[in-house]
């Protein structure tokens, strides 16, 4: 019989294809199959058959696989070493990102170690587990990108503050914006540089030119005797970057905007605000509404709706690729107390807010009118907001509804406990919307009392908390587009 070779193409063009077996039995001990007539495999790998015809590499393979088998072995083992290789790259940048989002948050420990020597004059908490954190955006000039918005003097005071209010079972969050024009007492407050000032009453914004954060936080539970537990400060370039890092936030004009103080020109109707332009926003005062700082406040809230809506949406949250650059925006900008700064504390926060409904996320001004001998000042309107401090400082339910204009904030009545009295708030201002002053449940109808003489404890469960008052104000899942 005639030996003959196949093409590598053909099928068959394998030694275990041999009839008469000579090619499994010449099987070297290396896997490798020598030809009949001595022919030997390359060194290469391929076989050449009698001829000069070269078989395909893996030729010679054993009739038991034992050639096949080791092949495989080795992609596995190529295989494992990639995807080691790809962990470790991984686990690299994911550390990476880690170090770099924890090493962006400034640690505030001046201003805990400023705190701990007033230790006993601050309020005692009343129920475990809820939170009251003050936010604080300063005006400061000073740091990259800050410049451009006016001269840096050295000295920075709060541009907006917001006390917000997280429920101890997390189902509610109440924001409460407090005028950088009230009229309050600040207390006697260090310097920057160690020097103190005097307790006088001034405008609520002075207390942080006069002592930055310490100076406010005391100043804030002097007035309200909520007890801060943790606070967070955020400049122009932080706020700018956090929308930026959201791709925009949409918001809705009645009408044209044009502000040359606030830097910012816009259309009437619907307009996604990249972070500059909602910087201007959020700051004009004179261009939009009446020009009171009432109305600022409630477009800053507007907008704080606005973009919680948009950092909680699917879009964010569940895309690394848009949800790295928040963290990294957030975490640049902000510096906060040292019980949340970190990652690990600032995520047990997020944890704690992310089940609360949009309906229950919660933004409002405290009550106030035009001081009476500063049309330019605000001062508390009572027994109102004392009633609204007493309910976040217990813990309870505070409901709010939005007004349709500048007309409701003229002709409605705006007390929370809802009897017929005469008095309203002045023009302007930001209080109730149903209801006037005195003659609530629980409540004596004097000014200044709000219920607090009662024995029992907030959190006992016996405790029945009042009909929530309601306040004028407005809710995540309203937007200015709706």
């Amino acid at each position: 019989m005639t030996d003959t070779a196949r093409t590598p193409s053909e099928p068959g063009d394998h030694p275990r294809s041999d009839p008469s077996g000579a090619a499994a039995d010449a099987e070297a001990r290396d896997g490798t199959a020598e030809a009949p007539g001595g022919t030997a495999e390359a060194p290469d790998g391929t076989a050449e058959a009698p001829g000069g015809t070269a078989y395909a590499p893996g030729a010679g393979a054993s009739p038991t696989g034992l050639g096949s088998r080791r092949r495989r072995l080795r992609w596995l083992r190529y295989a494992a070493v990639v995807t080691a290789v790809l962990v470790l790259a991984a686990g690299g940048l994911g550390w990476a990102a880690y170090t770099k989002l924890q090493g962006n948050i400034t640690r505030d420990t001046g201003t805990a170690a400023e705190l701990a020597r007033y230790e006993k004059e601050r309020p005692t908490p009343l129920v475990h587990d809820a939170q009251n954190i003050l936010l604080i955006g300063s005006d400061s000039r000073s740091g990259p990108g800050n410049r451009k918005y006016g001269r840096d003097p050295g000295t920075q005071r709060s541009d907006t503050t917001i006390l917000l209010h997280l429920a101890a079972d997390r189902q509610s969050a109440t924001a409460v914006s407090l005028p950088r024009d009230l009229m309050v007492d600040i207390p006697g407050c260090r310097r920057p540089d160690g020097s103190r000032t005097r307790a006088q009453f001034a405008q609520f914004n002075w207390a942080f030119e006069f002592g930055g954060t310490a100076c406010t936080i005391r100043t804030v539970e002097k007035l309200t005797d909520i007890r801060v537990d943790h606070h967070m400060v955020v400049d122009f370039a932080g706020f700018k970057g956090m929308v930026d890092a959201v791709d925009g936030v949409q918001v809705c004009l009645k009408e044209p905007m044009e502000d040359a103080a606030a830097k910012i020109r816009l259309p009437a109707g619907p307009q996604t605000l990249d972070g500059e332009q909602a910087l201007g926003y959020v700051r004009a005062r004179k261009s939009l509404g009446d020009g009171s700082d009432t109305d600022r406040m409630d477009r800053q809230q507007e907008f704080l709706a606005a973009l919680v809506n948009k950092v909680r949406s699917n879009d964010v949250l569940l895309n690394p690729a848009k949800l790295y650059p928040v963290l990294d925006a957030a975490t640049s900008s902000l510096t906060t107390d040292p019980g949340l700064a970190s990652l690990r504390g600032l995520y047990e926060l997020v944890r704690g807010m992310r089940t609360i409904p949009t309906e229950r996320v919660q933004f409002l001004t405290v009550p106030r009118r035009s001081y009476t001998y500063d049309a330019n000042r605000d001062e508390l309107v009572e027994p109102a907001a004392d009633a609204l401090f007493s309910r976040l400082r217990k813990d309870e339910p505070v409901e709010v509804a939005r007004a349709a204009g500048a007309a409701d904030r003229e002709d409605a009545a705006d007390d929370p406990y809802g009897d017929d009295s005469e008095d309203t708030y002045e023009e302007g201002e930001s209080g109730a919307v149903d209801g006037e002053d005195g003659g609530g449940s629980g409540d004596s109808g004097e000014p200044g009392d709000s219920g607090d003489d009662t024995d029992e404890k907030p959190d006992d469960p016996t405790h029945v908390p009042s009909p929530a008052p309601t306040f004028r104000g407005n809710t995540a899942d309203r937007s200015s587009c709706k």
